[in-house]
């Protein structure tokens, strides 16, 4: 007999979001991976379980994976929690999952809120299309690249930030993509949740006197379809059309092609482009 990974998911807040499931999971499993065995041994307390733990985390995660693959081969279930939500997201439970389905190994989930997706229904902010960055890099240039990357992004944006940390976030964040709807969501299902929906400047003045509390998530809305358009178009006219039609035979486009193309992006008839090229 081989041991299953339950993925077991925990409340982001409230602790009276944790599902039947969990508590039964949790007090059956034969040992529970944890972040920080400190604060998951407060939740098992709060809900009388008694376990076996060990940590599992950032710093541990090559020797620990090992030792647990051995504990579920040897016929013993595990079960994996993080400080708060799924395990797997922004953490390196996702390491220990894949590390399972290299060895044969069965994994299995209960699931729980994410702030992530909580964070976007609060917000009001359009949910049919998004993307999740989770933390933006710490060094100048990586986070200038990933903000580079929202400029034209017609998507929802999600992002983790820490309290120390927002007020400088959202000035790159200005700086780069401009003046977007924005929502800061934090503490999430508990006593002081709270859901601030403004511009990004309006924001940015407001924290200028005021102290960021708790753990945020940054929501921002997309460009619209009617902005993109423009932008594009915007774009486009910096370079002659003869420009842009050549650039595209530069690729390997026939000179009929590259036309379509161009007067595609230019969001004009292919004639007009055609008389153009053909008149030169």
């Amino acid at each position: 007999m081989i041991g299953t990974l339950f993925v077991c998911g925990t409340p982001i807040g409230n602790l009276e979001d944790m599902s039947m499931r969990a508590l039964r999971i949790l007090s059956e499993v034969d040992i529970i991976a944890c972040e920080d065995t400190r604060h998951t041994l407060k939740l098992l307390n709060h809900f009388n379980i008694s376990a076996s733990l060990t940590s599992y985390h950032e710093h541990n995660k090559s020797e620990k994976g090992i030792k647990i693959l051995e504990i579920l081969k040897s016929g013993r279930n595990v079960a994996i929690v993080s400080d708060a939500g799924m395990p797997g997201i922004c953490d390196p439970g996702y390491e220990l999952i894949n590390l399972m389905y290299e060895n044969d190994i069965d994994v299995t989930l209960i699931p729980a809120p994410t702030a992530a997706a909580s964070a976007l229904v609060l917000s009001g902010i359009d949910s049919k299309r998004f993307i999740f960055e989770g933390f933006l890099p710490r060094d100048k240039k990586g986070r200038r690249e990933i903000l580079d990357s929202f400029v034209d992004e017609r998507r929802t944006v999600v992002i983790y930030e820490a309290p120390h940390h927002l007020t400088s976030t959202l000035k790159d964040m200005y700086d780069v993509i401009g003046n977007r709807n924005v929502a800061l969501v934090r503490e999430i299902t508990k006593k002081f949740e709270e859901v601030k929906r403004d511009e990004l400047s309006k924001l940015l003045t407001y924290f200028e006197t005021a102290n960021p509390k708790g753990e945020y998530v940054i929501v921002v809305e997309g460009i619209s379809a009617k902005e993109a358009a423009e932008k594009k178009t915007q774009k486009w006219e910096s370079i002659t059309i003869e420009a842009h039609v050549e650039m595209y035979e530069k690729e390997g486009m026939s000179k009929n092609t590259a036309i379509k193309a161009a007067a595609k992006d230019r969001n004009v008839s292919k004639s007009s482009i055609y008389n153009v090229v053909m008149r030169k």
